[in-house]
C-alpha cells in the first residue's frame, strides 16, 4: 500500500453495495423488486447487451390550477426551446435522440435560473417513438391527449420546486391548446417519479414488460398488442391509448 493510499480507495464493499441495492428495491414490493435485481443482473452479466426493462403507463389529468403559489420559484424561468436553440447543447441527452424528439414534432419546455440550464419536460400531441425501447405510443384521441416523456432535472434542483415549475408551465402550454390529458410510461424501478406523478392526480392504466437481447425484442404488455417479439428496428408495437368509457 502507498503513502496516502487506505482501505476506503478500493470504495463499498461487497455487503455495503448489497444493502444498497436492497434499500433501493424496497420500497418497488417484492415482484417490480425481482424484476430490478435481474434487471440489474442481466446488464452486468452482457457487458450492457441485454436489458429489462418495466414501464407503468399513468394518465394525469390536465390541471386548470397552479401547482405553486405565484410568489414560488420567481427565480426560475419557464420557455420552449426550438431544435436550433443554443441551449439545446448543454441537454444531458445524445445529439441524435434530441434530433429524432424534435423530427417527431415533439415540445421541449426548458428551466433556466439565470440563463443556466435547470432541467426539462417534452411531449407531443400525436404518435410518439419510444427512444428507449423499441415502441410507439398513440394517445388518443389525437389534439385532446398529450403523451408526455423525459422530465429531467440537475442535481441541485431534484428536491426543490423546479419539478412543479415544469409542470405549471406544461399544464398551462396544453390547457390552451385543448388537451385534457397527458400520459406517460415511468419506469416500474423509479418509485420517486411515481409517487410525484400520482400525487399529481395521475392513475394507472397499463403496464409493460420489454426483454432485450442484442437487436432482439420480447415486449409484454397489458395494452394490445399483448404480445410482440421484434428483430429489426422497424418492427414495433403500437400501442394505443383510448379514453376510458364513461
Amino acid at each position: 500500500m502507498t503513502a496516502g493510499e487506505n482501505s476506503t480507495d478500493r470504495g463499498p464493499g461487497p455487503w455495503a453495495r448489497a444493502r444498497s441495492f436492497l434499500a433501493a428495491a424496497r420500497p418497488m414490493g417484492w415482484k417490480d423488486g425481482c424484476l430490478f435485481a435481474a434487471s440489474a443482473l442481466l446488464r452486468r452479466l452482457s457487458s450492457g447487451r441485454w436489458a429489462l426493462y418495466k414501464y407503468y403507463f399513468v394518465a394525469q389529468p390536465v390541471s386548470d390550477r397552479p401547482l405553486l403559489p405565484a410568489r414560488r420559484g420567481t427565480t426560475l424561468e419557464v420557455r420552449e426551446i426550438p431544435g436550433d436553440d443554443p441551449l439545446v447543447r448543454a441537454f444531458p441527452r445524445p445529439r441524435r435522440v434530441i434530433e429524432e424528439r424534435f423530427r417527431q414534432g415533439a415540445v421541449c419546455l426548458a428551466a433556466l435560473e439565470r440563463d443556466a440550464f435547470v432541467g426539462f419536460i417534452w411531449f407531443v400531441t400525436g404518435p410518439y417513438r419510444e427512444d428507449e425501447v423499441r415502441c410507439r405510443y398513440v394517445p388518443l384521441p389525437e389534439g385532446s391527449r398529450a403523451w408526455d416523456f423525459d422530465i429531467y432535472l440537475v442535481e441541485s434542483h431534484r428536491n426543490g420546486i423546479a419539478f412543479l415549475k415544469l409542470w405549471d408551465a406544461a399544464n398551462r402550454y396544453l390547457a390552451a391548446r385543448g388537451v385534457v390529458s397527458s400520459l406517460s410510461r415511468i419506469s416500474a424501478f423509479n418509485t420517486a417519479s411515481l409517487l410525484s406523478h400520482y400525487r399529481m392526480g395521475a392513475r394507472r392504466v397499463g403496464a409493460a414488460l420489454f426483454l432485450v437481447i442484442g437487436s432482439w425484442q420480447l415486449a409484454r404488455s397489458s395494452v394490445a398488442p399483448r404480445w410482440h417479439f421484434s428483430r429489426r428496428p422497424e418492427s414495433f408495437p403500437d400501442y394505443r391509448f383510448e379514453p376510458p368509457a364513461p
